[in-house]
């Protein structure tokens, strides 16, 4: 029971792991033992989170724009020069387009599902090699797809290629889990509610917009960093092992108690 939730040496990428969601799941992660690869679409900003990061532990941060195939495959390739095994993968990188419904552009379908679908595909093809490396029957290797509850319910946000990507990686993850479960990989979805992210940077701002979101929590917050950071620890665990094709929601309550 003592290790039942240790992941102490275990390699782990999480793309867009410098801020946001990623971040959070980034420095849980690398207090909890594991070694952790971070992207950024930035080389200074990738540069800076490491220098924080590893104050935390084993960190290394990868200058990665992974809005192209071309990048996810040459980010799958650095890593998989510097790493024979890969225990983790978290696709955690995102890209969103807010805009009425009317002037919603169609420019913006294609960006967003490039970063927030074939993204993640792109990774996972890739970086196949290194995780079959890591994975055996009794502790396969993950691969943890970060969705959203815009994917799932309907959240009148104005993002409407942002929610139709999300809907879709939530599928393809279940596709993948599939597919993947025969080579000892298993593939998961986190579905975040409201989290205290530069995405709700404008409601927080203002008291009344907050105050409406609170209200439609159940829980009555935002969520804190150990709530998804310890939802992918645990995943990642021996605790997490037998979990696979699932979507496991850290929202508060806001789409199982509708």
């Amino acid at each position: 029971m003592q290790t039942l939730f240790d992941i102490g040496g275990k390699t782990v990428l999480i793309t867009g792991g410098v801020h946001g969601l990623g971040r959070m799941i980034a420095e849980g992660m690398l207090r909890a033992g594991a070694k952790v690869y971070v992207t950024s679409r930035k080389a200074d900003a990738a540069q800076a989170a490491e220098q924080e990061l590893r104050q935390l532990g084993d960190c290394v941060a990868i200058a990665a724009d992974l809005a192209t195939p071309a990048a996810g495959v040459a980010l799958a390739n650095q890593i998989k020069e510097r790493e024979p095994k890969l225990h983790a993968l978290i696709n955690n990188a995102g890209k969103t387009w807010g805009a009425p419904l009317e002037q919603f552009p169609d420019k913006a379908w294609d960006p967003v599902f490039a970063v927030n679908v074939q993204g993640p595909f792109t990774l996972v093809r890739e970086l196949l090699p290194a995780l079959q490396a890591a994975g055996t029957q009794d502790d396969p290797a993950r691969v943890i797809n970060i969705g959203s509850l815009a994917g799932n319910v309907v959240e009148r946000i104005g993002a409407f290629s942002y929610s139709a990507s999300k809907a879709a990686i939530h599928h393809l993850s279940r596709v993948l889990a599939a597919e993947l479960a025969e080579r000892h990989i298993t593939v998961n979805v986190v579905v975040p509610g409201y989290f205290p992210t530069q995405m709700t940077a404008h409601i927080r701002k203002d008291d009344a917009e907050a105050n409406k979101l609170l209200a439609r929590i159940p829980m009555a917050r935002l969520g804190h960093e150990d709530d998804i950071a310890g939802l992918c620890i645990f995943l990642c665990s021996r605790a997490g092992r037998y979990l696979t094709g699932s979507e496991l929601y850290v929202d508060g309550g806001m789409s199982g108690c509708r």
